[in-house]
C-alpha cells in the first residue's frame, strides 16, 4: 500500500515565509505491509487521518501476536486514536486515552505497540509519538539518527505514557517507522536485519522516492526470513522535498486481492 499528498505553493499549510521568500514542500508517504507467511490477516494496522488544524496523522499499531485476534486488538486501538485525532485531541494524549481504553476492555491482558506520525502546519513540525521498543529512523543533512529511548507498549495498566519527539517540518527529512517483525527479520535463520545499514546504502542512490525506501527495506527482511515472514511486517515511510507544485493533493494506494474465481 502506499499513499502520497501533495500541495502547492497556493495553499498556506504548506508555506514557509522567511524574509519575503516562499518555500513550497511536497509531503510523500508510503507504506509497505506484508502478513506472516501462512496468515490470513496482518496484526498491524495503519490509518492515515487530517489534522482539523491543518496537516495529517499516520498511525500504526501492532496487536500482540499475530493473526486475527492481534488484528482486532491493533484495529480497536487504531479506530480510537483516529477518531480524537480528527476532533483535534493532540497525540500524546490520544495515545493515553487509546492505552487506557484497552486496558479496560481487554483487563490488561492484551498489549499493542503504537506510533503515530503527524506534521502538524499549525506549529510546522513533525511529531514522532511512540509506545513500542522498536526504534524510529530519521534522516536529514544525509546523517542517520535513531529515536529509541524506552517506551513501553499501551493496554497493560493505566497511566501509560508515550515517548514524544517533534522536529521542524523542513525540506530535506526522511522519517521511517516500523513493526518489530521488520527489526527481528532473519533471527531464527540465524541471520539479523540492521536497517542503519540498509539505509545508508539506499542513501547512496539519488534522492530514492519514500515508496522506494518502504519497499526495499520489506523486500531485505522477508529475504532474511527466507520469504517465508516469521511475522507480520510494516514500514511507513515520510519524506519532505522543497519543491514548486501544483494546488492538487494526490493519493495512490496499491492494495493487492487474494485470488477471485470468475465465471467464464
Amino acid at each position: 500500500m502506499a499513499l502520497y499528498f501533495s500541495k502547492g505553493s497556493p495553499v498556506k499549510d504548506f508555506l514557509e515565509l522567511k524574509c519575503c521568500t516562499i518555500h513550497a514542500m511536497e509531503i510523500e508517504i508510503a507504506a509497505s505491509k506484508v502478513n506472516r507467511y501462512a496468515s490470513i490477516e496482518s496484526g498491524d494496522t495503519l490509518e492515515v487521518v487530517e489534522r482539523p488544524n491543518g496537516g495529517l496523522s499516520v498511525v500504526l499499531a501492532d496487536g500482540q501476536t499475530t493473526g486475527k485476534g492481534a488484528k482486532t486488538i491493533s484495529s480497536m486501538v487504531v479506530r480510537k486514536i483516529i477518531s480524537l485525532l480528527a476532533e483535534g485531541i493532540r497525540d500524546g494524549a490520544a495515545a493515553r486515552a487509546a492505552s487506557d481504553y484497552l486496558f479496560t476492555e481487554r483487563g490488561g491482558k492484551v498489549s499493542a505497540c503504537l506510533h503515530i506520525l503527524s506534521m502538524d502546519f499549525h506549529s510546522n513540525t513533525i511529531v514522532i509519538t511512540r509506545n513500542s521498543p522498536t526504534p524510529v529512523f530519521v534522516i536529514r543533512d544525509e546523517k542517520i539518527e535513531q529515536i529509541d529511548s524506552t517506551s513501553s507498549p499501551i493496554g497493560t495498566s493505566r497511566n501509560i505514557r508515550p515517548t514524544i519527539a517533534e522536529i521542524p517540518l523542513e525540506g530535506g527529512i526522511t522519517i521511517i517507522l516500523f513493526t518489530d517483525g521488520l527489526l527481528h527479520a532473519g533471527e531464527t535463520a540465524g541471520a539479523q536485519m540492521d536497517i542503519r545499514t540498509s539505509l545508508e546504502s539506499l542513501l547512496e542512490e539519488e534522492d530514492p522516492s519514500a515508496q522506494v525506501v518502504a519497499d526495499q527495506l520489506l523486500a531485505q527482511a522477508v529475504r532474511l526470513d527466507q520469504n517465508r515472514p516469521n511475522d507480520d511486517m510494516s514500514v511507513v515511510v515520510l519524506h519532505v522535498s522543497p519543491r514548486e507544485l501544483d494546488s492538487v493533493r494526490r493519493m495512490n494506494i496499491h492494495l493487492p486481492v487474494p485470488g477471485i474465481y470468475m465465471r467464464k
